[in-house]
């Protein structure tokens, strides 16, 4: 039995690069090899072992609530009336999520997709968490390892510690997968409302409490068209 038993899926955007595609279904919905993006999230989570699953809503809500009707997990909706952003909906859900997730849950962005040839990447940073030294833990990706939507890297890795690319600098060789492990500690003192999850990892880097563990599989990042039809090409389930 995981350590960890809950997890949250970000799912209230719209996904607007999408373009058209989003004005029938949002973006989670999207479908690679038939099926939606929340169901390989969904059952990925459900091998590892979770036992709790919240996902949040706000644009074409309902859709996604039909969509998980049959979920490989059982979950639960933070409805938000408008979307508040990634670090405003965790907040907003921290109620549901906790006291399951009082000691650290994973969090997953619906638009990221990823293969795992050796160890799931829940395992890798379930192993890794300490939540002693470690307010969040970021599972990331080299950009040699990357296909779809992902431009430029948004990591360094210095003296072992992640560092976020700064303006001035053109790129970086390591991608965040859209997975993390954070402890709800991170939340205190972070404002109410609309507002990143980056401002906590930035906070977490300055810390130096931000922690990282390196995927050794292919990470889809899907987050335009082409993007999508990339990993529908290349994705192997």
């Amino acid at each position: 039995m995981p350590k960890i038993q809950t997890a949250m899926i970000l799912a209230a955007g719209r996904g607007t690069r999408m373009g058209a595609l989003t004005d029938i279904k949002p973006k989670p919905l999207m479908e690679i090899k038939g099926k939606t993006l929340l169901h390989y999230i969904c059952q990925k989570l459900a091998h590892f072992g979770v036992t709790k699953v919240v996902v949040n809503t706000a644009y074409k809500g309902q859709m996604i609530k039909d969509a998980l009707k049959n979920a490989p997990v059982p979950v639960v909706f933070s409805d938000e009336e408008q979307a508040l952003e990634t670090g405003g909906g965790v907040k907003n859900a921290l109620p549901l999520l906790l006291p399951n997730g009082k000691d650290g849950l994973f969090v997953i962005n619906a638009d990221a997709l990823w293969d795992e040839p050796t160890r799931s990447v829940f395992e890798r940073l379930e192993k890794a968490w300490n939540p002693d030294e470690m307010d969040i833990l970021l599972a990331m990706v080299p950009k040699s390892q990357t296909i779809g939507d992902y431009g430029k890297g948004n990591y360094f890795i210095e003296n072992n510690r992640l560092r976020r690319i700064r303006p001035d600098e053109k790129d970086a060789p390591y991608f965040y997968m859209g997975v993390h492990i954070l402890h709800p500690r991170i939340f205190e003192q972070s404002p109410d409302g609309f507002f990143s999850l980056r401002d906590l990892f930035d906070k977490a880097q300055s810390n130096k409490r931000l922690g990282y563990v390196i995927h050794d599989g292919s990470w889809y990042h899907v987050g335009t068209p082409e993007a999508l039809q990339e990993t529908n090409d290349r994705y192997m389930p």
